[in-house]
């Protein structure tokens, strides 16, 4: 905030994106705009998203306009109220443009880390505050993902703790190598990575197999798990869309994968040319086809889970909530009612990845339960 003046300039979304491109804003000038209301749709060459307001009030400029490509920073539009002139609006949009070359470059994306725990080597991508007492929250991906697939919730849920991300055994930059693909031996690991970083009590959020390792873990060692959040879990029923897993396991062509890839997705056009042609890069690297049919063939068989926890989890001290997408065609959403009402949440218009398709809203939901926690 400037004044009553607010900037909001292009997002950074993954390691690897420098600019975006402005599609189509979805709010007119001078509409009020609640935090969390989409704007404007951003194109990257990883993924097409609606961006969401990260504050509230009257947009009264739209800086950017539709079909402009601009680097992470640049400045998309302006929220001030009404009393605010439009001499002052014009003079901020100039400092800010003189400036943007500073303001985009002004803190340096973090980067992953290679860290070496018992038994296998994991990367890792460490953000937020370096020394708060909140204890910090570690975000565990799915079956064939990477740390990457929380590139829409990672930076905002850092704002007030430590949040880490990390690659699973045999995925994204880890060691490849997987002698037990099966969800009590993934725990393991993921464990071991956590003492290798000097971590004692977190919070953990995970997504699909990245759920049903959550959940093990807190099993296991409850007293070390501050909060759990499942995201479209495995592990709270039997039934998994066997198909998926095996398309993804099989893909080696484009429109292979493109074909599983989209089923993620309640909107498939989310599904990006670079998005597939990575996933196929990934799956070519040596050790991971193994990886992948290991883990398959462990925690997953014949569409079913191979170890059903939702009847454990009235054994639990750990306070647990659950998202999911309410047109998931990986994991039913009726499983979600193995939770408490109070603490189930399934959100209308969002799939599998329910994440990347309805980040604002997954970001307040974690948010605000952790902080409670």
């Amino acid at each position: 905030m400037s004044g009553q003046i607010t900037p909001i300039g292009m997002p950074k979304w993954g390691l690897a994106m420098t600019e975006g491109k402005v599609n189509a804003w979805l709010v007119a000038e001078g509409a009020a705009i609640a935090a969390g209301d989409d704007i404007v749709e951003i194109e990257t060459s990883k993924i097409t998203n609606v961006f969401e307001s990260p504050v509230a009030g009257t947009l009264r400029r739209q800086v950017a306009q539709p079909g402009e490509t601009l680097p992470v920073g640049a400045l998309l539009g302006v929220v001030a109220e009404a009393a605010v002139d439009d001499a002052a609006i014009e003079a901020f949009v100039a400092q800010y443009r003189a400036h943007q070359a500073e303001i985009g470059s002004a803190e340096a994306a973090p980067e992953p880390v290679m860290v070496a725990a018992e038994g296998w080597t994991a990367r890792v991508l460490r953000m937020g505050p370096d020394e708060t007492a909140a204890a910090p929250l570690v975000l565990i991906h799915g079956f064939g993902g990477d740390l990457q697939n929380w590139q829409f919730n990672q930076p905002d849920l850092a704002a007030e703790r430590a949040v880490y991300a990390l690659d699973l055994p045999g995925h994204g930059g880890s060691s490849k190598v997987v002698a037990e693909g099966g969800v009590a031996a993934l725990a393991a690991s993921v464990w071991a990575a956590l003492a290798a970083l000097g971590l004692g009590r977190v919070h953990l959020a995970g997504h699909s197999l990245g759920g049903a390792i959550a959940l093990r873990m807190a099993l296991d060692q409850g007293a070390r798990i501050a909060s759990l959040t499942l995201i479209c879990p495995a592990g709270l029923g039997p039934e998994i869309n066997a198909g998926y897993i095996d398309g993804f396991v099989r893909a080696e062509r484009r429109k292979e994968m493109k074909a599983a890839v989209e089923t993620l997705f309640a909107d498939p056009s989310l599904v990006s040319r670079d998005m597939i042609e990575d996933l196929l890069k990934y799956k070519r690297l040596d050790g991971v086809p193994a990886a992948l049919r290991t883990i398959a063939a462990a925690a997953f068989a014949d569409g079913v889970r191979a170890s059903v926890m939702a009847p454990s989890l009235a054994t639990l001290a750990v306070p647990v909530q659950v998202i999911w997408g309410a047109e998931d065609r990986i994991i039913p959403p009726a499983q979600a009612a193995a939770v408490d009402a109070a603490r189930r949440h399934v959100l209308p218009g969002a799939g599998h990845m329910v994440h990347i398709e309805r980040p604002a809203e997954v970001n307040r939901l974690i948010a605000a339960f952790v902080a409670a926690a």
